[in-house]
């Protein structure tokens, strides 16, 4: 196809023109059930009422207000994500990618402002994904993502997945910072281990260093808890937060305790549209609905009907795919090595179910966090079906 837009994207052949609720409608008509979400962004749905009235209200009173004045609702968004979490202070940005980055310069500001400029380096954990700026590839490490773009940017090391005696080892006396996704997405829903974390949160203490949780995909509900670190029973220090956050509108955040925010002072950050009248309004009304009575119960309770009946499909299918894993409804389905996830997406949306596919050969189910159980329901329909045909094509053989 010719077209002025970049050829960064092996884009799917379809087009959408509308979305309702849980659904998405192509340019001929067709309904497909949306487990995909925009890659875990669409948190309440498409086109939710309550996010349509605050966009159009505050569309019609201004857009933009420079950083220079104040905003109330980005005081508002502020003031609720820090009651409901570890954090004491927030910067809004435009993205996760901005939200993680800005959290690598916490790290290093915050070690200067405390006698340490030596300590700069960022420890990750192999299969991350942090974002696609020089820095966040040469976080993530991935050769897929960082193929054509050295030297890597210095600062970053990386240890294997799981592996704490690694973590201790990678710690010299230029470390300022461990970066975790409590379950990494890109990276195929691998859920961190609840020691693990305890254990990293003890090492960043021992050291003294910053515990940084990158929690673009798991934060504001995504894991059936408003946070995904809530799970390990441990605080981090700095939180990275965007995608569900807006509902679908660009929006970022990035957390930090009243200690580590103190080392960021007037000039040392900034952003042009971040937290603009605009993504507050939205952000606030995303949050309206997910802090209202029950809905992250809602989330838990449907994401582990989601998680048993893709486990049945598992034991129906061994010859199509090896598990499910995840938390609440951030779940992924693991291929056999025979099958590729990226034929099961495609199989799966030509029988009008949208999924997405992530690292180690994995299919990720991310609904909007608004699906009932008849979606569920739908959707298993839909993957028996995808299941059938893949067997009639020879797959899984």
């Amino acid at each position: 196809m010719n077209t002025a837009v970049m050829q960064t994207y092996a884009r799917y052949d379809v087009t959408f023109e509308k979305g309702e609720g849980v659904y998405l409608f192509d340019t001929a008509g067709r309904r497909y059930l949306d487990f995909g979400s925009g890659i875990a962004v669409n948190s309440v749905g498409h086109c939710h009422p309550h996010l349509v009235a605050a966009l159009k209200k505050q569309a019609e009173t201004f857009w933009h207000c420079s950083n220079l004045y104040h905003i109330p609702d980005q005081q508002r968004l502020a003031d609720r994500l820090t009651a409901n979490s570890f954090a004491d202070a927030v910067f809004f940005n435009n993205s996760g990618n901005e939200a993680v980055e800005m959290m690598a310069k916490i790290a290093r500001k915050y070690q200067f402002e405390n006698g340490h400029p030596e300590r700069y380096r960022v420890i990750s954990i192999a299969g991350a994904f942090h974002g696609r700026s020089l820095a966040m590839l040469a976080a993530g490490k991935q050769e897929k993502h960082l193929h054509g773009f050295g030297p890597q940017v210095d600062g970053f090391d990386q240890v294997a997945f799981g592996n704490l005696n690694e973590m201790r080892a990678a710690i010299t006396a230029e470390t300022a910072a461990i970066l975790f996704e409590p379950v990494q997405g890109e990276g195929g829903i691998r859920p961190l281990d609840v020691d693990y974390v305890k254990a990293l949160r003890a090492i960043a203490d021992e050291y003294g260093l910053l515990l940084m949780a990158d929690e673009v995909q798991t934060g504001i509900g995504r894991t059936g808890k408003l946070f995904g670190y809530q799970y390990f029973g441990v605080e981090p220090d700095v939180m990275a937060l965007a995608k569900g956050l807006g509902g679908g509108f660009p929006v970022g955040a990035t957390l930090a305790t009243a200690k580590v925010a103190s080392a960021m002072t007037p000039g040392s950050h900034g952003s042009t549209f971040g937290g603009n009248p605009l993504a507050m309004a939205v952000a606030n009304a995303v949050l309206d609905i997910v802090l209202a009575d029950g809905f992250l119960e809602n989330v838990m309770a449907t994401g582990k009907k989601l998680h048993t009946g893709m486990t049945q499909l598992v034991q129906k299918y061994p010859t199509l795919f090896k598990e499910v894993r995840g938390i609440g409804m951030h779940l992924g389905l693991r291929c056999q090595d025979k099958v590729v996830n990226g034929t099961v997406v495609v199989k799966a949306m030509a029988n009008g179910l949208l999924v997405v596919p992530a690292g180690d050969n994995v299919v990720r189910l991310i609904p909007p966090m608004i699906i009932t159980e008849s979606h569920v329901n739908e959707a298993m329909a839909i993957m028996e079906k995808t299941c059938e045909d893949l067997l009639a094509e020879g797959a899984g053989g």
